[in-house]
C-alpha cells in the first residue's frame, strides 16, 4: 500500500506540470492531458490548493479554469 502523502503528492506533481506547461486548463482538459482518473485529478488539485499553489477562475463549476498561483 502507498502512503497517502506519496499518492496525492505524485498526482499533484502531474497536475502542476500540466498547468506549468499549458497554462490555465479546465478539469476536462487536465484529465485528458494528465491521464489521471477523476479521483486522482481532484486529489492532486486538492493537494495543490492546500499548499496555495493553484487558483480557480470562472463563474460556474463546469466553466472553472485551474491555474498556478503567480502564473
Amino acid at each position: 500500500m502507498v502512503a497517502a502523502e506519496q499518492y496525492f503528492g505524485e498526482n499533484a506533481g502531474v497536475v502542476w506540470r500540466a498547468l506549468k506547461e499549458k497554462g490555465p486548463l479546465s478539469a476536462a482538459q487536465l484529465k485528458k492531458i494528465s491521464k489521471l482518473s477523476p479521483a486522482e485529478l481532484y486529489g492532486g488539485l486538492g493537494w495543490l490548493a492546500r499548499e496555495n499553489k493553484v487558483k480557480i477562475g470562472g463563474e460556474k463549476p463546469l466553466q472553472y479554469k485551474f491555474s498556478l498561483n503567480g502564473e
